[in-house]
């Protein structure tokens, strides 16, 4: 299997090279046969990077150490559900992830555009294969996930980071993946559409259900990793300002601003240079985020550490940044807008200046990033760029954000009237306004930051609302339904419009969890023995008990120990018990004894995230192993006195093993030293992901294909009605 491996990406590399001159001499001599060929070896490319990746697939779950990077990251003792998941832990696997993704999303768009964009699709064609080879020589040339083991095949792995056995693990990586690999899309037809100086709207419109899927996986994926972060790392934080953090959310703000801005295309014929401008730095962004990862240049909990990767993916990000420069700034005579901006008071112009602050942050978030090495190449020494400096920076950016997310759907385009402005604003801002009472009432007044952002969610929320009404009550005077089928039906005609708007509200929610749960919260480490209290916040804490268990793999041998703890937690008369604790996993460090191992290895903290009343409290233990170490050296000690008299038979170690494990787990449940907690009280925290569940809400309405409209005769009513209500959507 490990030559059927190899031979698919050579393979994979071969079709590439030969689609890219395909491509370019079918689109330069307009033989179509050879664009069709072109484009098949996008298939092909497809086809043998999904038999590549099916056969590691198979190698992590069937444990087959002859593959090293199977033996390097995983074991008979990974949960199957994590040995699946362990290809996309590596370096190696999760860049065959990338090339299947994107030869499968590139087949997709080739596929619906057969017949269409005929002189832009050769050269997108060209790009994605161009991308493919470089991703498919790098898995040939330095980092093949089909090489063997050295020496003997081995009984065991190394087995999986700890950190990454989390649910998420099984979707966060590919949703990020798919995400960066989605954007390449409209970048390579962005690039194509210049080339062949096709520069109206049409590539636009038959990309943007790729852009906004791109938008939303990567969306989905950056969430998820927030997720994984507050539940696993126990830190009981979902962002820290992570390099590679920073890295997936760039392409994504650049991505949003594209989305509004270019509807404005669309219907104006706006905006052409900063619509291009938009999707190629997109594309460099993704690829900027995937080198942030691989390269080593940064220290993060996310990256693959030092790699020899940093080189091929500087030249791929300065050739894709010099080529489209080039070729914006050579067919910026073609890209003049056909219209210009009839006022300031438009949803044009609050469009733009949605752009241009999304633009900001990410500017903002990319100086940020690199700061650090920018400064260590100036001046020799690396400063750093802290949470606190991202923060100062960056919140009132977010509150500019979600302002404008809420005037633009309320103000007219072209131009809005005095009369449109007091019919649209009067709600929202009486929302805002009793939003402003509540939150000074509810003691918020304290942190002026979070009494912002709350204000202006309610104005977000609140006109939202307001177009859901006036949709509604339309569609009931035209129609005759009752509301929950009008509100139906009105959602299913104008999907992209009412999912646009779910989105905003919905982040508007995100943005009320994170000012809440970073202003009012309350941290606090602290030691307890059993039986002891304590108190943070509101909440009172009581240790009640410890606890410990060996965990069996499916195979019968030990996957890890669990040490942890019982907690009863209290607040205004009402209690729950919250359970959090500490898994210990074997080092593969020979060195070590077979029962200090557990004991050195990495360990995870597994935390319950909803104990609080209004679940937003949190919590993490550090058991104090130091009182086991005497028996952890006995343990030991009965191994090597076993082994003097010969090597012990597997059966005899498997036991002797349990059994040293089994009377440190009863001493340490039975006889516990106190054990340190960290205690977080993170006000309103699952509003963050509740809000990103009603984002992703509205980006599926939206990306959901819309029915044909069906034309209705208006009746006399609803045009009265029309006469009397200002814009209303049907």
């Amino acid at each position: 299997m490990l030559v059927a491996g190899k031979a698919c990406l050579i393979l994979a590399l071969g079709v590439c090279l030969y689609g890219i001159g395909a491509s370019l001499y079918g689109a330069r001599s307009g033989r179509r046969e050879w664009i069709a060929s072109g484009r098949r070896a996008v298939y092909a490319l497809a086809g043998v990077a999904v038999v590549a990746f099916v056969i590691l697939q198979a190698a992590f779950l069937r444990s087959d150490f002859s593959f090293a990077l199977v033996t390097t990251h995983s074991s008979t003792t990974t949960p199957a559900f994590y040995r699946a998941t362990a290809v996309w832990s590596s370096q190696e696997g999760s860049l065959l992830l990338w090339l299947t993704l994107l030869a499968l999303w590139s087949s997709l768009i080739l596929y619906v555009t057969r017949r269409r964009l005929r002189e832009i699709a050769p050269y997108a064609t060209a790009v994605l294969l161009g991308l493919g080879a470089f991703f498919a020589a790098l898995l040939v040339f330095l980092e093949s996930p089909f090489d063997r083991t050295i020496g003997p095949v081995p009984l065991e792995g190394v087995g999986l980071n700890p950190l990454l056995r989390h649910p998420s693990m099984m979707i966060h990586p590919p949703m990020l993946y798919s995400g960066y690999t989605l954007f390449a899309v409209p970048f390579a037809f962005a690039i194509g559409a210049l080339v062949a100086r096709r520069l109206n709207a049409d590539w636009i419109r038959h990309t943007r259900p790729f852009t906004l899927t791109a938008w939303f996986f990567l969306g989905v994926g950056i969430v998820l990793g927030a997720r994984w972060s507050y539940s696993e790392l126990g830190w009981g934080g979902y962002w820290a300002w992570d390099p590679v953090e920073n890295a997936s959310l760039m392409p994504w703000l650049t991505g949003t601003a594209f989305l509004h801005s270019a509807m404005i295309q669309e219907k104006r014929g706006m905006l052409k240079v900063w619509n291009v401008s938009l999707v190629l730095a997109t594309g460099i962004l993704a690829i900027l985020g995937t080198f942030l990862v691989r390269s080593g240049i940064v220290e993060s909990i996310h990256a693959f550490g030092a790699s020899t990767l940093g080189v091929p993916f500087l030249l791929l990000i300065a050739a894709m940044t010099a080529g489209s420069v080039y070729l914006v700034v050579s067919r910026a005579p073609q890209l003049r807008s056909e219209h210009r901006l009839d006022s300031l008071l438009s949803r044009e112009v609050m469009f733009l200046l949605n752009n241009l602050v999304l633009v900001l942050m990410c500017a903002v978030i990319w100086w940020g990033t690199f700061f650090p090495l920018i400064s260590e190449a100036l001046t020799g020494r690396r400063h750093s760029f802290g949470p606190s400096m991202f923060d100062s920076l960056t919140v009132p950016i977010a509150m500019a954000l979600v302002l404008l997310s809420g005037i633009g759907p309320l103000i007219a385009w072209r131009r809005a009237t005095v009369a449109n402005l007091r019919r649209n604003f009067t709600w929202p801002l009486a929302v805002a306004a009793a939003t402003l009472a509540v939150a000074l009432a509810g003691g918020a007044g304290s942190q002026p930051d979070a009494l912002i952002m709350f204000v202006l969610a309610g104005f977000v929320i609140g006109g939202v609302g307001q177009e859901l009404v006036r949709g509604v009550r339309a569609r009931r005077v035209m129609a005759r339904e009752p509301v929950p089928v009008a509100l139906v039906s009105l959602v299913r005609r104008n999907r992209r419009r009412y999912g646009g708007y779910l989105v905003h509200a919905g982040m508007a929610v995100v943005f009320v969890g994170i000012a809440a749960s970073s202003s009012f919260a309350h941290e606090q480490d602290v030691q307890l023995a059993a039986g002891q209290s304590t108190s943070i916040g509101d909440y009172t804490v009581r240790y009640e008990r410890p606890t410990a268990q060996l965990v069996a793999a499916r195979n019968g041998r030990l996957e890890r120990i669990d040490l942890g703890a019982d907690l009863r937690v209290s607040r205004g008369g009402e209690t729950t018990m919250l359970h959090t604790e500490r898994s210990f996993f074997p080092s593969a460090a020979p060195m070590l004894g077979p029962v200090s191992r557990f004991f050195e290895g990495e360990a995870t903290s597994e935390v319950a995230l909803d104990a609080g009343l209004r679940r937003d409290f949190w919590a993490s233990v550090a058991p104090d192993t130091r009182r086991l170490d005497a028996r952890v050296k006995e343990g030991d000690k009965v191994f090597a006195d076993a082994d003097k008299a010969g090597a012990l038979a597997p059966q005899e170690r498997d036991r002797l093993l349990a059994q040293a494990l089994q009377g440190l787990t009863a001493s340490y449940a039975n006889n516990p030293p106190a054990a340190t907690f960290r205690l977080l009280v993170s006000p309103m925290v699952t509003w963050i992901w509740l809000g990103a569940l009603i984002v992703f809400c509205g980006g599926l309405i939206a990306l959901w294909p819309s029915p044909r409209a069906v034309g209705r005769r208006v009746t006399a009513a609803y045009a009265a009605r029309v006469g009397r209500e200002a814009r209303v959507p049907v």
